[in-house]
């Protein structure tokens, strides 16, 4: 029995000791990120030294040589990079719109043309519908809907608390409105931009047309512009003048941006954020925030010398807003190569405050996060739930179903006044929640790396 109350003594202490070696290393990660920091000027540099990133452009050409000079410099063990085909589609001369009315009143619009649609080919001219969603869009009939122009008008749900869920619920308008209306014989189609605030500003994003469906130009307005065209409809017909010049081009040869610490096994821990951004703003937040946060993560892993378990590996991937391929081929490339695997990170919500980690699926994972929470909550991480971890990262559950998958979860409160828009720039990140939102990442790659065997 003595022996026993030895061991059980001995094992109590081991534990103590882990967690507290646990506890020291993390508040030197956050130290490093907020004493030393290089988050910052990292986004400024890519924001303002390269801009926005969409896929096929000589600035996402010049964004890959940026972030292999980059991850160069901090003297990782491995740089390379993997190369994929992306899309290439260019928006064109700058889109312009006017709506007019029954009495001869004309309103200039602001709008955007959606990744993926084709131009109208000069000035084209139709009388606008109205349709709330694309559910109530299906139930039209086509002799209603021939010739016209589509706006769908649906806003964001404005009592949801996480506005995540809000572009969720809005996400159709974008990604299957112009399917939907080109099968009805729309002659093109606008809607409303998927943006929580009323303002000025148009957002973007990719819209999907499914093979044998006419390609028709779609394009999004800003929010306020929305409101004014649903109280014209609503006096009598108005009619809508569009011109857009996007053109879409065959795929080109494009790279995921690589870097790793090799660990004491062959398993891999994936950490990363996506490179390409839409071609408004500076992607700054969408995803210039992941693309720092990830370096940033591994640079100061580094930088405290720490020798991980697992490979540690930070990606940069190319092409997630209109197509995936950057997260799809890494995962395809993984699977021929027979690597190991175990648990991937993606930081794809922006650079606000970081509050905790969605973990996806796996309640047993989610357990295994939630052991770490007291010493979380010391930094202000307390939201821990099952949830989504990120599109880059999703396709390695194809092959690898049973790895841990987390996704970085911020307050999202101001996310969709920038998402997508000319607003998404530099100056609307906060310093000091970025350099938290690197240390957050850098803390649970190093808690993840030592609890998954």
């Amino acid at each position: 029995m003595k022996l026993f109350t030895l061991f059980v003594f001995l094992l109590c202490l081991l534990r103590g000791s882990a967690q507290n070696n646990d506890s020291l290393f993390v508040r030197n990660i956050y130290d490093q990120a907020l004493e030393n920091g290089k988050a910052y000027e990292n986004l400024r540099s890519l924001c303002k030294d390269i801009g926005a990133r969409i896929t096929g452009s000589a600035e996402a050409e010049m964004a890959v040589k940026w972030g292999e000079k980059l991850l160069n410099s901090y003297g990782f063990d491995k740089v390379y990079l993997q190369e994929i085909k992306v899309p290439h589609w260019e928006r064109g001369t700058k889109e312009a719109a006017w709506i007019e009315n029954e009495n001869g009143e004309v309103f200039k619009l602001n709008i955007l043309a959606l990744g993926g649609s084709v131009g109208t080919n000069g000035l084209i001219e139709g009388d606008i519908i109205e349709v709330k969603n694309v559910e109530e869009l299906k139930k039209l009939n086509p002799e209603n809907v021939k010739n016209k122009i589509v706006f769908l008008s649906e806003a964001f749900n404005q009592k949801h608390i996480n506005t995540f869920s809000a572009y969720g619920g809005c996400y159709p308008l974008r990604g299957d409105g112009a399917n939907e209306a080109s099968k009805l014989g729309a002659k093109a189609i606008v809607i409303r931009s998927l943006a929580t605030p009323t303002d000025n500003h148009p957002h973007t994003g990719v819209t999907r047309f499914k093979e044998g469906v006419k390609k028709i130009p779609a394009a999004a307005m800003s929010t306020s512009n929305a409101d004014k065209l649903s109280q014209w409809l609503k006096q009598g017909k108005v009619t809508l003048k569009m011109e857009m010049d996007c053109k879409i081009f065959p795929d080109v040869t494009s790279y995921n941006v690589i870097a790793e610490i090799t660990g004491k096994d062959d398993k891999i821990i994936t950490i990363g954020g996506h490179l390409d951004s839409w071609d408004a703003g500076e992607g700054a937040h969408d995803d210039g925030a992941g693309v720092v946060h990830s370096i940033e993560a591994l640079r100061i892993l580094k930088t405290l010398n720490y020798q991980p378990n697992h490979t540690i590996r930070c990606v940069l991937f190319m092409n997630e807003e209109n197509g995936n391929f950057g997260g799809k081929s890494y995962a395809s490339i993984a699977k021929e190569k027979k690597e190991k695997h175990i648990c991937a990170i993606e930081s794809d919500r922006g650079g606000f405050l970081p509050i905790g980690f969605d973990v996806v699926k796996s309640k047993d994972h989610l357990k295994m996060v939630e052991k770490h929470k007291k010493l979380l909550s010391d930094y202000d991480l307390l939201k821990f739930k099952n949830g989504h971890g990120g599109v880059d990262i999703g396709p390695l559950l194809d092959y690898y179903p049973d790895m841990v998958q987390l996704g970085m979860a911020i307050n999202s409160q101001a996310y969709f006044n920038y998402h997508h828009s000319e607003a998404d720039v530099f100056e609307a990140v906060n310093k000091r929640e970025l350099e938290l939102g690197a240390a957050a990442m850098a803390t649970m790659t190093y808690l993840m790396d030592q609890s998954i065997k």
